[in-house]
């Protein structure tokens, strides 16, 4: 079993950078897609991180072997981590093309939330009281969030709707990759099963991508592709790390805040350049309902070790009571 370093301080600050990329990330590809495809711009970020991540592994010899997928439970499962990924992929991004960058972000809190629910169907965890409270927490959360438009969410065919159930849609398919990495990560490391989803995403997307607008880029739009470019990587290698330091709970809850981040970067940019980005108009309850679906994401990572925490607290008090 992996055993963290216990640098706690790196940890969160791994998790803090993460959290910060993944929270502007949405704002950056709005404005992209305003220019591009949604199959561009993932078939360019799946190629740029193939590349980078190819290059990293074969200059430490660690190239995935592909003789163990000839089992056919391992093929399976990678199946599932490429497919799930890549329908990740393209499904926010065409959900986003429909939504504020806001709203997708507080929508796809769902996914961690969807793969703690697939932890206990398939591996058999228990759901613990305070875990049922944040998922709770996160529901209501949403339902606040989108106060105002719920009843034409639910009773008009919108393309707000449909941009809502497209990202929907992408948080269960991260949650089935997520879930498949799991297992394979008995085989393979971190980087190699990215790097191998990578490699089949830039070959699912270039086909059907259109590369002609990029010869009209201006430099902020290069600025901004090469960003996402790189945020694939360095957003994911900083997960990985900060999971390598710190505990999975801590780092998943502060994970949790990357849809206020994104609601405060939107905001902030709206200010200074209001021609570029125009943040999205959410009154106090949306607000809240955003700071609940955060809450409810933390509390519900959380959870496990705040049981493990008490659980160790009684024990030392028993051992002190029969000294």
């Amino acid at each position: 079993m992996h055993q963290i370093t216990g640098k706690t301080l790196v940890g969160f600050l791994l998790a803090l950078t993460t959290a910060v990329l993944w929270g502007v990330l949405p704002i950056a590809l709005k404005i992209l897609l305003e220019v591009v495809t949604a199959n561009t711009i993932t078939a360019i970020r799946f190629l740029a991180a193939a590349v980078m991540v190819g290059l990293w592994l074969g200059l430490r010899g660690k190239l995935p072997a592909l003789g163990v997928l000839k089992q056919p439970k391992l093929a399976l499962l990678m199946a599932i981590c490429i497919v799930g990924l890549l329908l990740n992929y393209i499904l926010y991004l065409t959900g986003l093309d429909r939504l504020t960058a806001e709203t997708a972000q507080t929508v796809i809190q769902l996914a961690p939330f969807l793969m703690m629910l697939g932890g206990i169907w398939i591996f058999k965890e228990r759901l613990l009281l305070w875990q049922k409270i944040g998922a709770w927490t996160l529901v209501a959360g949403l339902l606040l969030f989108f106060n105002e438009r719920l009843l034409t969410l639910l009773m008009q065919a919108s393309t707000e709707t449909f941009g809502v159930l497209l990202v929907i849609a992408a948080a269960i398919t991260w949650a089935a990759y997520a879930l498949a990495q799991k297992q394979l990560l008995v085989n393979y490391s971190s980087k190699q099963i990215m790097y191998l989803i990578y490699f089949a995403g830039a070959l699912a997307f270039l086909p059907v991508s259109d590369l002609t607008p990029l010869i009209d880029f201006s430099v902020l739009q290069w600025g901004l592709l090469v960003f996402c470019c790189l945020n694939t990587v360095v957003a994911y290698g900083a997960f990985a790390e900060a999971l390598h330091h710190w505990e999975a709970s801590k780092v998943s809850a502060v994970l949790a805040i990357t849809p206020l981040i994104t609601i405060g970067s939107a905001k902030l940019l709206a200010w200074i350049w209001p021609e570029l980005v125009q943040a999205q108009l959410l009154n106090g309850w949306s607000l809240f309902g955003a700071c609940l679906v955060v809450a409810g994401s933390a509390l519900t990572a959380l959870a496990p070790q705040f049981v493990q925490y008490r659980a160790a607290r009684k024990v030392r008090k028993l051992q002190r009571d029969v000294l």
